[in-house]
């Protein structure tokens, strides 16, 4: 279905953006050291996440993944196993507005 009018098109924007979220994520336990971010980007490209991911120095990684809410939930359920040498303890996961920022998923570095 094509929509012409600016009307239209403003209310699909809405309805599109309704169906994604922005979840915030700290992971805990051994996840450093075990090819966590470069399998935690691949995950997300493989859903069509964007955000990022990172190490933080007090030895968890953190991430924020945006996209529809079932992928955004498959990456994060993910990331409560990790890839096969982390040994995960905790995730603590946010929520907040998404925003559409990213364009792609991306290691960050300090």
């Amino acid at each position: 279905m094509i929509f012409n009018c600016e009307l239209c098109k403003g209310l699909m924007g809405e309805m599109n953006i309704k169906d994604k979220i922005r979840s915030c994520v700290v992971i805990s336990g051994k996840v450093q050291g075990v090819c966590f971010r470069i399998e935690t980007k691949r995950v997300a490209e493989r859903f069509k996440v964007f955000g990022w991911v990172k190490n933080n120095r007090d030895g968890t990684v953190e991430a924020v993944f945006e996209g529809k809410i079932k992928d955004v939930t498959s990456v994060i359920e993910w990331c409560k196993k990790g890839p096969p040498h982390s040994r995960v303890v905790k995730v603590d996961v946010g929520q907040d507005a998404y925003s559409g920022e990213y364009e792609g998923f991306d290691i960050r570095f300090g």
